[in-house]
Parts: C-alpha cells; structure tokens; sequence
C-alpha cells in the first residue's frame, strides 16, 4: 500500500472543527478515529483520563473613576471566584516585575502588557494585588478579525494561590492606560472542576521482536476558536497514515499508535499514558512524535530528542532519499516530552511553515494552508525512517538519553529553574 496525501487531507476535512479538551468536540473526533481504525480491522481502545475544565460565568472590568467604561474581558480559568461579586481598587500600569515596579502595589488591581508567567502569579500575591489584567493579541486586532483569548492557568501558576486575572483586546487596553484610570472593577465567577478526555490507542505486534516497542504519537484536540487543521489535525492524520501502511506491511517490531487528547492543557493525554503504563514503559524503545506538518510553504524538521549520533543517521538518510530538511538535537513542546523524560528516545517530525504563511491557536489555523502533497512527502519520509529501525537486525537505537537533553527536559517540565 502507498502513502496517500489525499486520504489524508480527507481525514482532515472530518475534523474541521473545534475539537476543544473534555468538550464534544474532543470526543466526536475520538470518535471519528475509532472509526477509521476499526474500518482497517483493528481494534483501537479508547482510555479515559480526567482533564482540567471550567466554564466562565461573570467577567467584566469596568473603569469606575473618575470616569466609567466597561471593556470586554475574558477571565482565566481556574484563576477562582474571589472576585465573583467584583472588586474595585486603585488601577496601576506594571511595566515589569522587578522590586522598584512592585512599591506601591498592595491592595490594587494591576495592568501587564503581555501574559503572565507562573512566577508571575507568586510575585504579584506576594505584592499583595488584589487582581490583574493582561492583553490578548495585538493593536491590530478588532472583534471582527481576532477571537478573545479565552486562558486556563495550569497547577503551576496557582501553587502558591489564586488571583482574579482577565484578559483583554491589545487596542482596547492602549486606549484605556492612555485615558489614566484611576480606579477600575473586576468581576470575575466561574465554575472549576474536572472532566473525560480520551487516548485513542491501537498496536501492530511485531512479527520477530514483540518485545521491542515504537510507539507514534500525535495529539489530536485543538484550542477554543479553532479548527487545529496544522497543530493537529495533520499530525493526527500522518499517524493514521502510517498505520495503514503497516497494517499491509507487518512490522518486525511491535507498533503502538496513541492519539493523545488534551495535549494543549499541559500533555496531559501523554503524562497519563506513562503513568497509567509505567510497567511496559521498559519496552518502548522509540518514540516517534508528529505534531504539525503538510503546509504549503515550510520545510520539514526533525528534533531528535537522543543521542547527537541519530541526528548523523537521519541526515544520511534524507541525503540519500533526496528529502531536505532540518535535523537539531532538541526538544519539542509536544507529546513526546513525557515518554523523553523517562528516557525513551525520541523523535519529532513536523514541517514548520514559512513565516507569515500560517496561524496556529486561533481562528485561522484552518485547511486551505495545508496541502496534500506536502502531507504525503512527510509521511513518506516517516516510513522510511521507520523502516529502517524496524526491520534492522539488531535495535539500532540505544536507549539513553544525553544529559544535555535531560537538562532541557527538566527546564521544560520546570523540575529545574
């Protein structure tokens, strides 16, 4: 069987639309890909896992001195309901963080002109604000040309507490520094808690080395307002490609495919398939990673997260095919961290667009930007990559990780600051 872009682009036209985590959305695609897996004559298994979730019910900021104006907001979820009946302080423009910015801080309502960071969070309830403000896009953006970012705050930015934060428009908020509040109220009421999202997992037992796993991993669910076409429905779509060929080709090797749900809040489909799996984590030799790829204008990449020599072996192999692309020993903020960070090498194949070619987490992150073409060249390189791992005689990958790369996994995974 051939690697096909069309088949492909098609199961990205099945998923064009908002596939947010724990929603409806996340679970009809799951359900999409169940499908397409028992239509091969495979029997995928959908594992369950709980996801953060929450639902915004009250966020408004209203200048109240010394004149009134109310402005669009979106609250941060999980960022608690201590402001539910609103609170009204004195308004004050941080330009940064350090100590001479913080003096004069305590009791009031602060502006930032960025996101905040997790340290962010424990420097400003220390300061003693009461609640925060942040911007969403750029001066450019309106309503009409731009969604809102609507933003969850994760465990680590609220270790140390809550604190009511709203995000609004770039432009709306020039406008208001610029008119010099003085006094300003935040409101902000949600509901907090937790729900289903789902892996979508199906296995090839190899024919000679059962014992010895590759597993392939994509994440399927996007972000709110967005269709995810590039971050990921492609990915999604490469794996399942991948899949049918070696369903026509049996493996050596045993192949495990896992579409992660909720990669986008934090991994969480991958961090809950190594923990749930932690005794046959010692038979995964390999992790192959694909998270976005197929757009029009771009250029395919690989970050080995291993040993600097199979870098060496991927760029022969391009070389010899004839494929250019980009090989890096470097990590990925994707689904391959958590199998990384126990130590199972890893590589990530992606096509990275060209500048001003592509959108991602917004509203036009959508399929024209992808092309068939593109989709099957990566897809075709992935086999043959995969080829030569799974029918070598001997495992040709060792199974260490470098220290430098430990280094960044620990960084991303803030074990070290």
């Amino acid at each position: 069987m051939n690697i096909c872009g069309k088949r492909m682009y098609a199961l990205l036209e099945k998923l064009n639309f908002e596939r947010l985590s724990t929603f409806e959305g996340e679970q009809k695609a799951a359900a999409i890909l169940k499908k397409e897996i028992e239509e091969l004559g495979l029997t995928p298994v959908i594992e369950t896992f709980k996801a953060p979730r929450y639902t915004i019910k009250t966020a408004k900021l209203e200048v109240t001195e010394p004149f009134y104006k109310e402005y669009e907001v979106n609250g941060y979820g999980f960022a608690g309901n201590d402001a539910a009946n609103g609170i009204e302080a004195d308004f004050v423009y941080l330009e940064a963080f350090e100590p001479i910015d913080l003096v004069d801080v305590k009791g009031k309502i602060v502006f930032v002109a960025n996101g905040l960071r997790p340290n962010d969070f424990k420097i400003l309830l220390e300061a003693g604000v009461l609640g925060a403000i942040t911007t969403s896009g750029n001066f450019r953006d309106t309503a009409e040309t731009a969604d809102l970012d609507q933003r969850m705050l994760r465990p680590i930015h609220i270790e140390h507490g809550k604190l009511p934060t709203v995000c609004m428009r770039m432009k709306e908020a020039m406008e208001m520094v610029a008119s010099k509040p003085g006094k300003v109220k935040l409101t902000l009421s949600q509901e907090e808690g937790e729900a289903d999202s789902q892996n979508v997992m199906v296995e090839i037992p190899g024919t000679e080395y059962p014992d010895e796993v590759i597993v392939y991993t994509a994440h399927y669910d996007s972000v709110v307002f967005s269709h995810g076409m590039f971050d990921n429905a492609t990915g999604t779509a490469t794996i399942l490609e991948v899949l049918r060929y070696y369903k026509e080709n049996p493996p050596k090797r045993t192949l495990r495919f896992i579409w992660c749900g909720s990669e986008e809040r934090g991994l969480l489909g991958s961090k809950h398939y190594v923990a749930a799996h932690e005794e046959e984590l010692e038979k995964i030799r390999l992790c192959i990673n694909v998270d976005m790829t197929g757009p029009i204008f771009g250029r395919d990449y690989a970050l080995v997260t291993a040993e600097e020599s199979l870098c060496s072996v991927i760029t022969f192999l391009y070389k010899e095919l004839g494929h250019p692309m980009t090989v890096m020993q470097e990590i990925c903020s994707s689904d391959s961290i958590p199998f990384a960070d126990k130590g199972i090498p890893s590589v990530n194949f992606l096509r990275r667009g060209a500048n001003n070619s592509y959108q991602i987490h917004c509203r036009h992150d959508v399929i024209d930007i992808i092309s068939a073409d593109a989709l099957e060249r990566t897809a075709k390189f992935i086999v043959a990559f995969s080829n030569r791992v799974i029918e070598s005689k001997f495992f040709p990958i060792d199974k260490t990780m470098p220290e430098i790369m430990v280094d960044k996994i620990n960084k991303y995974l803030r074990k070290k600051l």
